[in-house]
């Protein structure tokens, strides 16, 4: 019989009963899975359940169902079915780490079964091995019971069905050795798959990195060796000493999603070796130690004690921001509101009345002038007035100063779109004797403050990077946002972008459109360059590419159209972090005053830097189109590392000092393949900073 171990497991387990246990129950439990049980319980009529309590019992009675599936899928090697029910279902649902009637879990059967993408199925969904075998002996008598226990089931069933006449009784005795047949041979293979098991050998390509100043990070992969079980978890070693006498600290990692592991709470400076064992049901493997065997936490600033260079600076312009409008309260345009509280109302009324003036209307076509529009979006939907039109006001019908200096304002003012009542009260100071871009940007701030009005919302979202120009001299500035939730606007409704296009009357030529017409031929290139924009790196370290271009009014910069916030750039790899050793290395290859070398040298041919620099090179001058020999003259940037956050990290490639700025009329003899744009370098810092 059961050990007294294994009997009170199942008096614990007494309330949920084993699940079927031959290939015909499978199939059976199958079937009624992909009708009844397959869909949510929630999606039955209401009307039919008596209450919540009726509610719950169906529940519990569907999420057992697919819990007894799921052991039914791995005892049968159905792969399929495992992922399609981890897919479907949470760990919780599933029951994934509570064993069944006989000690077991899912995991359990998976390894000693031996079959490995089972198991790392499960692995990868939070599946443990069952707490009840504490060691190799509970494990092996455990299996023993099983084994014993179902052979003797067998042969008394072999022996009822012999010696019974045929009848109904028999045929179902007969069905139920066929079920005990079938697990003993399940419970035999498990068994075997124990004792032929041997532990894991070591983890390979242990490396190590420095991932900051106070911590290091450990990547390896699997065992080389397929011939042992299935390895369950893993354990990282610290320690001062080459000889692990004594530890300072050691961590299991049995969430297997992904093999790396970060040892915080390091001290800098100070030498640290480190190792990786691999487990599987037979114990501990033999310890691999990483590459290089040790590491000093460290990071580039350490070099000369230099601060973050954006430190406190979000704050400072905070106070700044703060200190002038504390100013401006105190200024002579304000005197007026102060000593004429009683027209707030009268104020009030007047600009709700403005909002219904034939001049506060959304315009429906454009005369020769300055306009702002605004593009909201939705999915596959933009927002439209109701006359189907796209949003637009007018800034100026008499414009005749310098486009790009106002228009770069412009998006500078897009920062702050809430402090543009503020903003107009400023400028409102000399306006009657003021310059021509005084008067401009004034009614810039007026056509926002209108727009918004319009539409209720403040946020009118991200500037495109140009504004759309027609031959008729109609100038648009556009604004894009991205709308995720379910946002009420004032005087427009949504409608499908391709509807709007179809159903537009072009008032042009097709050889001379007019800017509204442009805009909307154009809309999906700016709504896909409004989302890249806003698309973020993953975490690491990338080699990133400065080329600029003059021209009389700006200087432009080169990105990928992919993600045009961000410079053209190859990844180096995934950790973000410079370590002091590395910055002393670059520091001392920048002092030679020699171009980045094309073949290693006997003293950096085992630097990993050196090695990931040259294959992100060559990588780089690939995507910008530039022969590898020209990188002979390129030069790293050794100032400084461009640290954006704690997660990503550039290291900067310049073409020779005279052709980092190709000035106007300046033949530029590699041109990058398709895929990148210019943007003016402040939409550029714009971008960066968003």
């Amino acid at each position: 019989k059961m050990t007294q171990q294994m009997r009170d497991l199942q008096l614990a387990q007494a309330r949920k009963p084993p699940g079927p246990s031959s290939p015909n129950a499978a199939k059976r439990l199958y079937r009624n899975l992909s009708g009844k049980f397959r869909v949510n319980y929630t999606s039955f009529d209401e009307g039919s359940l008596v209450g919540r309590g009726e509610k719950e019992k169906l529940r519990k009675s569907y999420l057992f169902q697919s819990n007894a599936a799921l052991f039914e899928a791995v005892e049968l090697q159905d792969l399929d079915r495992v992922q399609e029910l981890l897919k479907q279902y949470s760990p919780e649902e599933l029951d994934l780490n509570t064993p069944n009637s006989e000690g077991l879990l899912p995991l359990d059967i998976a390894i000693m079964t031996n079959n490995a993408p089972i198991a790392r199925a499960l692995l990868q969904a939070g599946a443990k091995e069952s707490p009840h075998f504490v060691s190799l002996e509970s494990r092996s008598l455990h299996l023993s019971t099983l084994v014993r226990e179902a052979e003797q089931r067998v042969n008394e069933l072999t022996a009822q069905v012999v010696n019974e006449a045929p009848n109904a009784d028999c045929s179902e005795k007969e069905k139920q050795l066929k079920a005990w047949e079938w697990r003993f041979r399940l419970y035999k293979r498990m068994k075997a798959g124990f004792e032929h098991a041997r532990v894991p050998d070591a983890p390979s390509n242990v490396l190590l990195s420095v991932a900051s100043s106070s911590s290091l990070q450990v990547t390896f992969w699997e065992p080389l060796s397929v011939n042992s079980a299935v390895v369950t978890k893993y354990k990282v070693e610290w320690s001062c000493s080459p000889t692990f006498s004594p530890p300072l600290g050691e961590a299991v990692i049995d969430k297997l999603k992904n093999l790396h592991f970060t040892i915080q709470g390091l001290v800098s400076g100070t030498t640290y070796y480190v190792r990786v064992s691999a487990y599987n049901m037979k114990g501990w493997g033999p310890p691999q130690a990483s590459v290089p065997p040790c590491a000093i936490p460290s990071n580039w600033r350490e070099y000369d004690g230099r601060a973050p260079r954006r430190r406190g600076q979000a704050e400072a312009l905070d106070h700044l921001l703060g200190q002038v409008k504390t100013v401006h309260q105190h200024c002579v345009c304000h005197e007026p509101c102060k000593n004429q509280p009683q027209s707030r109302k009268h104020s009030v009324s007047k600009s709700l009345k403005h909002l219904f003036h034939p001049g506060s209307k959304f315009l429906k076509t454009l005369k020769r002038g300055l306009y702002l529009t605004a593009i909201f979006y939705k999915d596959d939907n933009i927002l439209v007035t109701h006359e189907d039109q796209i949003p637009v006001v007018e800034i100026d019908d008499t414009y005749s100063c310098l486009l790009m200096q106002d228009f770069l304002w412009f998006t500078k003012v897009s920062c702050m779109w809430e402090e543009i009542l503020w903003l107009r009260q400023c400028v409102t100071v000399s306006q009657s004797s003021c310059s021509c871009i005084l008067q401009t940007r004034f009614k810039m701030l007026l056509a926002i403050s209108q727009m918004q009005g319009l539409l209720g919302i403040q946020d009118l979202g991200q500037v495109f990077f140009e504004p759309v120009k027609d031959k008729q001299g109609n100038i648009l500035i556009v604004t894009l946002k991205e709308v995720k939730t379910n946002q009420t606007f004032e005087s427009v409704r949504w409608v499908p972008i391709c509807k709007l296009q179809t159903s537009r009357k072009s008032v042009s030529s097709p050889e001379e459109p007019t800017a509204l017409d442009m805009l909307l031929i154009s809309v999906q290139d700016k709504l896909a360059y409004h989302q890249r924009s806003s698309h973020a790196l993953p975490p690491g370290l990338y080699l990133g590419y400065l080329k600029l271009c003059s021209a009389v009014d700006q200087i432009r910069v080169l990105v990928p159209e992919q993600l045009p916030n961000i410079l053209c750039h190859v990844k180096i790899r995934s950790n973000p972090n410079i370590s002091r050793e590395e910055w002393e290395w670059l520091q001392k290859m920048a002092s030679v005053e020699e171009p980045v070398p094309a073949e290693p040298e006997a003293d950096t041919s085992q630097n990993p830097l050196f090695q990931e620099l040259q294959v992100a090179i060559r990588e780089l001058m690939t995507l910008v189109n530039i022969p590898l020999q020209e990188a002979k003259d390129f030069r790293l940037y050794s100032q400084e590392v461009l640290d954006f956050g704690d997660k990503v990290s550039f290291l900067l490639l310049l073409p020779p000092s005279d052709n980092v700025c190709t000035a106007p009329g300046q033949n530029n003899p590699y041109t990058p393949c398709s895929g990148f744009l210019t943007l003016p370098l402040q939409i550029f810092e714009l971008g960066e900073e968003r």
